[in-house]
């Protein structure tokens, strides 16, 4: 990171932290919800900076003020590194502000956008993590000439804009798939040879995760047995996060949360249309807090039909219409084994589950591809922001006036600036030694 590199003619190299102004910033002493005549600086939290809502105000006593040509970057947390432009306000304690006095205000922004992933990676702290100083402050921001700096910001987005747009194809794309997984569902349990059951019916058992007062901070271990919950099912796939796990000797005294091969597992709180089905691999993983499962008959029904059958979009709205709400906050056992199952014969279930995996297997290759794809775009993104910053993304000008004249200009009115400082302070001092 640190290393010297090759640079074109008439840039310079500065480390960022002798270059930039940066201040971290604190809680103002007073803080009003309301705004008036006396709190009406907005306070820049992580709320007002990611989402641009203001929902406090401060006199600006004891404040690090933000104005609108400084950077901000979350310094705490998990988005920690993580850019965006300013608004005029008291900055908030897990922020810092920064400043690139003479830089063209785009050109700074997207050097620190190619460093969010490093940055964010490798913060520090093992509670909550933070920016690592001594890699932030220590890396080369190569300085181009002012002209040459428009231009490359002028052809990064032209470059991000055409990857956006094939990116919002992409994603298009993946919303047109999950309209036509639902569609192919629909199709599938439309009959009029199906017989009506509860879902009570046609499982051996049906079990809601434990209470959380039943799990305790020391029973959550790095890959121990995984917690299963709504956000570890997606689309349709469970898969494990060994951070998220418990101690194997807690998991085997809450057995009856154990799931076992054949399980449906779904989401309860929120997260209802999320559902998967326990293969081997997952035999033995634990039902979250979240989370509930079914057991089924596998003489009445093959797992794999209720797997699909659960997973429908009219299941997903039955339950929306019992539990008082889209959150699923009242999702509870009574509601889920009154769940409508409609059932052919198994030799029936049987052609249903070869006709959904025949339609659904084209899904699967075409969202594989879009997946590959929107990683390449990503990988993309940073190699035009590598280029960018290696002088490569655009032509130099000969005719441009190098950078070392444009620092020059920078250092001088850095002087100016602190000579004024230094003049300010002389005179408070001598005025607060006459009196």
């Amino acid at each position: 990171m640190n290393e010297e590199r090759e640079i074109p003619g008439g840039w310079v190299i500065e480390r960022l932290g002798d270059f930039v102004f940066y201040q971290k910033g604190k809680k103002p002493k007073n803080i009003s919800k309301n705004k008036d005549s006396i709190y009406h600086l907005p306070y820049v939290n992580i709320k007002a900076f990611e989402q641009n809502l203001i929902d406090e105000y401060t006199d600006g006593e004891g404040c690090v003020i933000c104005d609108n040509g400084d950077f901000l970057m979350v310094w705490d947390g998990a988005r920690s590194g993580y850019i965006g432009k300013a608004i005029h306000g008291a900055l908030g304690s897990t922020l810092v502000k920064i400043n690139f006095p003479g830089i063209v205000l785009d050109y700074a922004y997207y050097f620190l956008l190619s460093k969010y992933l490093q940055i964010n990676t490798k913060a520090k702290g093992t509670g909550i993590p933070h920016v690592d100083p001594s890699l932030l402050w220590n890396y080369k921001f190569p300085i181009p000439p002012l002209a040459e700096q428009h231009r490359i910001v002028a052809k990064i987005e032209e470059l991000f804009s055409s990857l956006d747009k094939g990116i919002e194809s992409l994603k298009t794309a993946q919303e047109q798939l999950k309209v036509y997984r639902q569609a192919v569902l629909k199709l599938a349990f439309e009959g009029n040879d199906f017989n009506e059951y509860k879902l009570k019916d046609v499982a051996t058992k049906i079990q809601i995760g434990p209470f959380g007062t039943q799990l305790h901070k020391e029973d959550y271990v790095y890959g121990g047995v995984p917690i299963i919950n709504p956000m570890h099912i997606q689309n349709g796939k469970i898969i494990a996060n060994a951070s998220y796990s418990i101690s194997e000797q807690k998991a085997m005294s809450l057995q009856n949360y154990l799931l076992t091969e054949g399980d449906v597992i779904m989401g309860r709180r929120g997260e209802m249309s999320r559902c998967g089905l326990v293969g081997p691999f997952e035999k033995g993983w634990f039902c979250g807090t979240g989370s509930l499962y079914v057991r089924p008959k596998k003489e009445v029904v093959f797992p794999k039909y209720l797997y699909y059958l659960l997973s429908n979009d009219s299941i997903k709205k039955y339950l929306e219409i019992h539990a008082g709400g889209t959150t699923m906050s009242n999702l509870n056992l009574k509601i889920v084994k009154s769940i409508p199952i409609s059932l052919p014969t198994l030799i029936k279930q049987k052609e249903i589950i070869q006709l959904i995996e025949k339609r659904l297997s084209v899904c699967d290759k075409i969202e594989e591809s879009i997946a590959t794809s929107l990683q390449q775009a990503e990988s993309l993104r940073q190699s035009i922001l590598k280029k960018a910053f290696e002088g490569k993304l655009v032509p130099q000008d000969p005719n441009d006036e190098p950078a070392s004249a444009l620092l020059k200009r920078i250092k001088a009115e850095r002087e100016k600036q602190s000579s004024a400082q230094r003049n300010i302070k002389k005179r408070k001092a001598s005025i607060s030694t006459a009196h």
